[in-house]
């Protein structure tokens, strides 16, 4: 009998696969696109998202629970299908590589900055590797691993409600911000991770409860993204948050023990349990689509490939600056595959099903 992910796995693997990078910029990119109180923006960014997952549980349930590359092969062509795998394999090794190449910018920026960050690259590039080559079941028994390894971090916010003032929050709504709806674009990255769920149909059980898990996921999610906006917004005055480049480090740095120093370059090498869940998910999924052009290529071989294709292309972006301007292009492009790829699948199982009906 075929092994098959819990409904807790599965939440956790959503959750792991959309908390990244973001949440190190995501107060002052709040503030500086919506201005004042611009952590209530994540009320409508949370439900938007439940939309989504709901197209997404709709392909399920119509789909009976099928590989969404089966839906799509039933009606369409193979040979036709192949430029949209190839485009899916792209977008989403792209996406996962740039978030990784960010973190080793930022980590070598904060800890080791003589050192070539590529030699942290590759070090990463090995252990997403190592995680590929093991499937889907071992990347969610490593995920719910590495999520209680970094649980406890989120009590840190307690550390700051002393200093938290609630007059720094103002009465006024959404004042001071600029470009809202560029804003909200570029900040629908933050959710992402939540679409590669549509993949792990084959993989988890029928039940309403592996699809409720989707949904727990990216509520938990947008919890941790509320509770981390409104502390900053409390803590620091608006006028300097819209200053911090990095204001949850900024934070962090506030803590301070003696007997232990620079405490948030310690916490931020925590972070990378959680980079590498949502850059191991991205990986995963354009293997999926690989394996769908390529099926008789061995997986070690084909990670191995991947590996080494995402490694070369991690060499172009130099700075900070270009790969934040990669990953916002390329979150367009996930963005518009989570919420086209789904339609498209229902379209086509309603064309399906009318056929059978005729039949």
């Amino acid at each position: 009998m075929m092994e098959k992910l819990s409904p807790f796995h599965v939440g956790i693997l959503v959750y792991m696969s959309q908390i990244g990078i973001i949440v190190f910029t995501l107060p002052r990119q709040l503030a500086d696109y919506f201005g004042t109180n611009g952590w209530l923006v994540l009320l409508p960014g949370l439900l938007l998202t439940s939309f989504n997952i709901y197209l997404i549980t709709l392909v399920h349930r119509l789909g009976g629970g099928k590989s969404v590359f089966e839906i799509m092969e039933r009606s369409v062509p193979k040979a036709v299908l192949y430029p949209v795998y190839l485009g899916l394999c792209s977008v989403w090794l792209l996406f996962g590589c740039m978030i990784g190449k960010k973190y080793v910018l930022l980590f070598q920026m904060l800890a080791f900055p003589t050192t070539n960050p590529m030699v942290f690259k590759m070090a990463l590039d090995v252990l997403l590797f190592l995680l590929l080559i093991k499937g889907i079941f071992t990347i969610s028994k490593v995920a719910t691993f590495f999520f209680w390894m970094t649980f406890w971090m989120y009590f840190i916010f307690l550390w700051f409600l002393p200093s938290f003032n609630w007059v720094r929050l103002t009465p006024f709504i959404l004042q001071g911000g600029h470009d809202q709806i560029k804003g909200a674009f570029d900040l629908y990255s933050a959710y992402l991770g939540y679409e590669l769920s549509i993949l792990l149909f084959p993989y988890m059980d029928k039940s309403k409860k592996s699809l409720a898990a989707i949904y727990a996921g990216n509520a938990f999610l947008s919890l941790v993204y509320i509770c981390l906006s409104l502390i900053c917004f409390g803590f620091f005055s608006f006028g300097q948050l819209k200053k911090l480049l990095f204001p949850l480090l900024d934070m962090l740095a506030y803590i301070q023990f003696p007997f232990v120093e620079r405490l948030e370059n310690m916490l931020y090498g925590f972070f990378l349990f959680l980079i590498l869940i949502t850059a191991a998910m991205y990986w995963w999924g354009a293997m999926e689509a690989m394996r769908r052009m390529i099926p008789k290529l061995k997986i070690p071989v084909m990670a191995f490939l991947l590996t080494v294709i995402s490694y070369c292309i991690s060499y172009i972006p130099k700075t900070l600056d270009q790969v934040n301007n990669w990953i916002l292009h390329l979150g367009y492009a996930v963005t518009g595959i989570a919420f086209g790829l789904p339609v498209l699948l229902i379209a086509l199982l309603l064309l399906q099903g009318r056929r059978v009906s005729r039949v």
